[in-house]
């Protein structure tokens, strides 16, 4: 069994691989390995991951069994959208999708903020798994970007928003 846990430092380098594995599983389709491997290297450094854990404003959590990390999630209160968390990640080990641990991870991330009236993320408009995920959970779609991630990616993404109170 899972328990949800905010990460820590030490849980860093066995996210990194759980981003690693999940995202070529899901993404290398779309955008090709070596696509990937350039935005994981980016986006999923051990830098990356310690900024995310040191943040102000937000939750970084894990499922762990204390003896392997299934899932890790990162929300954050937003800098530019008032009383709006945006979740940047949520993501599970491909072996351990579809048996609760997003819903669960999801679930703790959601109570988090309690100031925030909204919750939003971006999400590839072909990740049809997650975007059941999402419209499963409340969200529904609010917009598109070109650039998921950061300003530069030129990666699309819809734009999801649920209401929190």
């Amino acid at each position: 069994m899972f328990f949800v846990r905010t990460a820590s430092e030490r849980d860093l380098e066995k996210v990194r691989a759980l981003l690693a594995e999940t995202w070529h599983a899901t993404y290398d389709t779309f955008y090709g390995a070596e696509k990937v491997e350039e935005l994981t290297a980016n986006w999923h450094s051990m830098n990356a991951l310690r900024a995310r854990l040191q943040r102000k404003n937000a939750e970084f959590v894990v499922a762990d069994n204390g003896g392997e990390i299934a899932g890790m999630g990162f929300a954050a209160m937003s800098d530019t959208l008032k009383k709006t968390v945006i979740l940047h990640q949520l993501y599970v080990l491909p072996k351990y999708q579809r048996q609760g641990i997003g819903r669960d991870m999801f679930a703790e991330l959601e109570t988090c903020f309690p100031d925030a009236e909204r919750m939003r993320l971006e999400v590839e408009p072909e990740n049809l798994r997650a975007l059941a995920f999402y419209h499963a959970h409340g969200f529904s779609e609010v917009g598109r970007t070109g650039n998921c991630g950061d300003e530069q990616s030129g990666i699309p993404a819809l734009i999801l928003e649920k209401r929190l109170v």
